[in-house]
């Protein structure tokens, strides 16, 4: 699975994209490093032909790493919505008032 892994200090978030198993969890040894995404200043580095091996390979990206991937042209096709249902209910709601 290609994912991200954080790295960086207590409110300066930094992202590693990693390969790593599926079950394993998120801080444990990766099998390679693909680039590295830093949220604050948009900074985006990728090893788009080690990506595109690995996909090739069956690797699937999480939600927000495909999202990633299309944004920086490495991937084509459509973002998808990575909003859990509970934060959409939690949103007021508009109601019309008669």
């Amino acid at each position: 699975m290609i994912r991200f892994q954080r790295v960086g200090r207590t409110n300066d978030p930094a992202f590693r994209v990693v390969v790593t198993e599926k079950r394993s969890k998120p801080k444990s040894g990766e099998l390679e490093i693909l680039g590295s995404y830093h949220p604050k200043t948009k900074a985006t580095v990728l090893k788009n032909e080690r990506i595109l091996y690995w996909l090739s390979k069956g690797a699937k990206p999480s939600d927000t790493v495909h999202n990633l991937l299309v944004s920086e042209g490495v991937l084509k096709g459509n973002k998808i919505n990575v909003v859990k249902n509970e934060q959409r209910s939690l949103q007021p709601a508009t109601e019309a008032k008669a």
